[in-house]
């Protein structure tokens, strides 16, 4: 139910495709100029040539379509070949791959209520809450924040769907539609299928869509602010699908980093268009140990918590799944977060 899901310096008019008429994008001086073009209603952005003293891209893993992987495709993520056909250029825009933890997070949310049973009804509420925060709304973030990305993905990977003009503005704009109002409906459903009085659930859908929505799109645009932008991506992300499933089962209560870990792979293109995520308003190297301190402070601090509290059994528990996370962090991430994110996501975010 994130957002999620990762333009000052490009301003470009409305696009609207006609017979004999061209878009054209307006460029301030000295930055770096975009090409738009149609064909049968494909929009087409693609980064021009820039001089030497100019921002070049330096994003990984711009291989031509034929060194790309399907399976990355399908999965959404960086490396992935070039694709034709409509639905698979539909699925990877969704980006499988985020969906685990979203799903995860209802299933924590559940047994956080302590009145989840294993019986048949129960277990399929649960999986339409899971297709609710993940294949519907976490697909509607990251579609939208592709559409409004894409002129950074000219940038950093041009290869991407929207950029490369592998899917039609009307087609992505229906797409964004349909997966919202489908997410908003599932809410419903489950509010009235829990006999909630108050629709918890939809509005909990409700304002996580709202926040997706002022994360990626202008005038807001909240990930233009490193601090800002990630601590809504991070609360919307994580909280709001644990919420979902506890207050499914229950009563929502109040008790409750990683969202910086998308922002290196696309520093090239924030930095072009003049977005301040931490990596480009810290460097790289300071904006990596940011990342991992929040992350370890943040669970250290609850393990204390534990202990201090009198249930030392449960801080060693949290200590060994906050280990693993660690290794991996120095293995990948601090290594080189741009060339092992992927890598250290897979490997560590099932700890977290």
């Amino acid at each position: 139910m994130a957002s999620l899901i990762n333009m000052v310096s490009v301003s470009p008019k409305i696009l609207t495709p006609t017979k004999t008429r061209t878009s054209s994008i307006q460029t301030r001086p000295n930055l770096t100029p975009f090409s738009v073009s149609f064909t049968k209603r494909r929009l087409t952005i693609r980064a021009a040539e820039t001089d030497t003293n100019e921002v070049k891209s330096e994003a990984p893993d711009k291989a031509p379509a034929k060194d790309g992987s399907s399976f990355n495709q399908l999965l959404g993520i960086k490396g992935a070949s070039q694709e034709s056909n409509i639905w698979k250029i539909r699925l990877q825009l969704t980006k499988p791959v985020t969906w685990p933890p979203l799903v995860w997070g209802v299933v924590c949310g559940a047994a956080a209520s302590g009145n989840f049973e294993w019986n048949f009804e129960n277990v399929a509420k649960s999986i339409l809450c899971m297709m609710m925060s993940g294949p519907f709304l976490t697909g509607y973030t990251q579609t939208l924040n592709d559409w409004y990305d894409r002129e950074i993905d000219a940038i950093n990977e041009p290869y991407r769907p929207i950029p490369s003009g592998a899917i039609s503005e009307n087609e992505v704009i229906t797409q964004i539609w349909v997966l919202l109002l489908g997410g908003l409906t599932s809410a419903g459903i489950l509010d009235i299928w829990a006999g909630h009085d108050f629709p918890i659930v939809f509005y909990l859908a409700l304002g996580g869509s709202l926040l997706s929505y002022i994360y990626s799109a202008p005038p807001l645009k909240l990930k233009q602010n490193g601090w800002i932008g990630n601590f809504a991506l991070g609360a919307s992300y994580i909280s709001l699908p644990w919420w979902a499933g506890q207050a499914l089962f229950g009563t929502l209560t109040p008790d409750l980093g990683i969202a910086i870990v998308n922002d290196f792979k696309s520093v090239e293109g924030d930095r072009a268009l003049g977005l301040q995520s931490l990596p480009v308003a810290f460097g790289s190297e300071t904006a990596k140990w940011i990342c991992v301190g929040a992350i370890d402070i943040t669970q250290l601090s609850v393990a204390g918590y534990l202990l201090g509290a009198g249930k030392p059994y449960y801080a060693l528990a949290l200590l060994a799944l906050i280990a693993p996370q660690v290794f991996f962090q120095f293995k990948y991430f601090l290594k080189d977060p741009v060339k092992y994110d992927v890598k250290y996501q897979a490997s560590a975010q099932p700890f977290l």
